[in-house]
């Protein structure tokens, strides 16, 4: 089993920046895809950006990419999400994740253990 729990989450100006952060337990997570995702009021859970298990490879949703920056460190277990020129529009519950296959998909279903979000509010 692996226990994830995310923090930094938090209320931010439009254009502001937060750092969200992710510490697995549990077992190390090292060899694993490690994504995030974030779920808006009244809409469905959606893919935000993924890191292979090296750290080589990022992936992003084309509404973050440019401005976020998932990262990871697994020498402490944990993963982050660096969101720069934050807009109104990513206001969600941002949730992480692990993916025990190792590939960068970005389906919800796909990965196996989820953290139990942490809200992030841009105001306008």
């Amino acid at each position: 089993q692996v226990q994830l729990v995310e923090s930094g989450g938090g209320l931010v100006q439009a254009g502001g920046s937060l750092r969200l952060s992710c510490a697995a337990s549990g077992r190390t997570v090292s060899s694993y895809t490690m994504g995030w995702f974030r779920q808006a009021p009244g809409k469905e859970r959606e893919f935000v950006a993924a890191i292979s298990w090296s750290g080589g490879g990022t992936y992003y949703a084309n509404s973050v990419k440019g401005r976020f920056t998932i990262s990871r460190d697994n020498a402490k277990n944990t993963v982050y999400l660096h969101m720069n020129s934050l807009k109104p529009e990513d206001t969600a519950v941002y949730y992480c994740a692990v993916d025990r296959s190792g590939l960068p998909r970005v389906a919800a279903g796909s990965y196996d253990y989820w953290g139990q979000g942490t809200q992030v509010t841009v105001s306008s």
